[in-house]
């Protein structure tokens, strides 16, 4: 009991228990206290993809359904609630998550791997956006820290905002740093046709390619034999 894989119990689905681990709830009031808490800072929230995962969550035996309510002319609202195996389950995909760190595949690092396909000028113009963009979301950060010590709110409430804090303007600085390198040329850059945007020069063979090891590979197999 309690068991469950990462793929039902995904990020929007630990949210949903952990808010009914307060109270029972309907969808629409999860919605709001998800927004309202800036959870959607931390899981992708869409009033469609919250109700199916209410429904798979149901379907599971993992919160159930405990009555109706209409409120004026409102339409109908189910209200849910936790089960015994949900609340297991819950606490048992936290544990996991804080026990071991999984892959979780960030876009910006792919990007940032992939960025030797544009010119120069362009990435340097890209980052400094960046820059900006982090810049913004840190002072946002601070705010929230702000009202919630203005508030007196426990901090094992809002623990995971210093977190993301730290996270940010780590961020800002190695960009800040790679730009440094890149403007000042410290860090080689391709150079691109500012006409046709092309490679002056065709691009270098990637000393990551399979190819590259496959005499030593050869060799080994040789030894080996």
């Amino acid at each position: 009991m309690g068991q469950r894989t990462g793929a039902t119990v995904t990020p929007l689905a630990i949210a949903v228990l952990a808010l009914l681990e307060e109270r029972p709830m309907h969808p629409y009031e999860m919605y709001q206290l998800l927004v309202l808490r800036h959870q959607d800072k931390l899981v992708k929230v869409r009033p469609g993809s919250l109700y199916h995962v209410i429904a798979r969550l149901a379907d599971t035996d993992l919160v159930t359904a405990e009555g109706i309510d209409r409120a004026g002319n409102r339409p109908e609202r189910t209200t849910y609630r936790i089960t015994t195996e949900g609340r297991s389950t819950l606490r048992n995909r936290i544990a996991e998550l804080l026990r071991k760190p999984l892959p979780e595949y960030p876009i910006f690092p792919l990007a940032l791997g992939e960025a030797h396909n544009l010119p120069k000028p362009e990435v340097l113009s890209l980052l400094r956006e960046r820059i900006e963009h982090l810049a913004g979301q840190s002072a946002e950060i601070d705010a929230m820290i702000a009202v919630a010590e203005r508030k007196q709110v426990p901090r094992r409430y809002w623990i995971v905002l210093p977190y993301l804090r730290v996270i940010v303007r780590t961020e800002i600085e190695w960009v800040e740093h790679m730009v440094a390198e890149l403007d000042s040329g410290e860090l080689i850059w391709e150079d691109f046709d500012p006409v046709t945007g092309e490679r002056v020069e065709p691009c270098d063979a990637s000393p990551w390619h399979p190819q590259s090891s496959a005499p030593d590979d050869a060799a080994g197999e040789a030894a080996a034999s």
